[in-house]
């Protein structure tokens, strides 16, 4: 272990961001009564420019008139190439009243983007007296982004979670594909007259767990496409979760229910996770360095590994 320890993430929940146009109000309400744990209004690519101020309008009244309860409140601004973005951060930090918890990024390229939007919060806060400071988030989805992933994980200390963007990550990275998230039809090895697919955001999500669990930052998935297949959406839940990542967004309201499933440690993981906790313990207690459990060898790394899977769960039993 290093001398330097990595910094804790922000403890709350994010097992499934669940997405919504800024320019469709009547949904915001259904939004609010959803079991997503962040809800994220969306500014960017859902809105078409004629569409952007009134989409912000509504964005305004909403988070002033709605009530959203406990749920984590977001929205996604405009991206820093656009002529919009200066006005969502300013008009929605001016013109509510502290509900919002995120402004996500979209298309982060380096440190310098985040850089430049939270000098734009830092100045309307002060200019205001806003007690509340918000978060950031950011989106990876394009090749400078996860080139610069790591300098983009210590950029801020607004700086919250960090997503993978897959549609706009592979048109950057030139990919040969129309798929959002999950396995490719052509990216696959073939061996003894049978096709393995593999995952082709594999290496990318890998290097944004590594980044934000370096810089004290929740490492998110993205969108899975394709909303009528719920096995492929649970499969690439899965791996994200194994990889490390605490959630994934939802593009449809029926994918909500699959990423609290995947992102919540079941009641045999959890048990499981506390007998370690327990076995070493004993074994701490009795002046050993391991212990044997269930024939396996467990040891402090055993002990890190069972304290997240409890971690999660105390926290998510708290949100509840």
């Amino acid at each position: 272990m290093s001398f330097r320890t990595q910094p804790a993430p922000i403890a709350r929940p994010s097992r499934c961001h669940l997405f919504g146009p800024g320019s469709r109000p009547a949904i915001f309400e259904k939004m609010a009564a959803s079991a997503a744990d962040v809800l994220c209004i969306d500014l960017e690519d859902s809105v078409s420019p004629a569409d952007k101020d009134s989409a912000r309008a509504n964005v305004i009244a909403a988070i002033n008139d709605i009530d959203w309860g406990s749920k984590t409140l977001c929205v996604r601004i405009n991206g820093l190439d656009t002529p919009f973005w200066y006005r969502d951060v300013i008009d929605i930090l001016e013109q509510t009243g502290g509900r919002l918890d995120l402004m996500m990024i979209p298309k982060v390229g380096c440190a310098a983007d985040v850089y430049a939007v939270d000098a734009l919060v830092s100045a309307v806060e002060t200019a205001k007296g806003h007690d509340k400071r918000v978060g950031l988030e950011v989106i990876i989805e394009t090749a400078a982004g996860i080139a610069h992933v790591e300098e983009i994980a210590a950029s801020s200390p607004r700086l919250q979670s960090m997503s993978l963007g897959a549609a706009d990550f592979a048109a950057s990275m030139g990919m040969q594909t129309t798929g959002i998230g999950g396995t490719q039809e052509n990216y696959y090895m073939h061996r003894d007259g049978a096709k393995y697919w593999s995952d082709p955001w594999h290496w990318a999500q890998a290097a944004i767990v590594a980044a934000c669990r370096t810089h004290g930052v929740l490492p998110l998935d993205g969108p899975f496409g394709d909303f009528s297949d719920d096995d492929g959406f649970r499969a690439q839940a899965l791996r994200s979760a194994t990889l490390g990542m605490v959630g994934k967004w939802a593009i449809h309201p029926k994918q909500v229910a699959l990423a609290n499933e995947v992102f919540t440690p079941s009641e045999a993981a959890v048990a499981e996770a506390r007998e370690i906790l327990a076995a070493m313990e004993k074994a701490r207690a009795e002046g050993q360095g391991a212990a044997v459990y269930k024939g396996r060898l467990v040891d402090i790394a055993s002990i890190r590994q069972a304290q997240v899977i409890v971690t999660q769960s105390d926290m998510i039993g708290r949100q509840a």
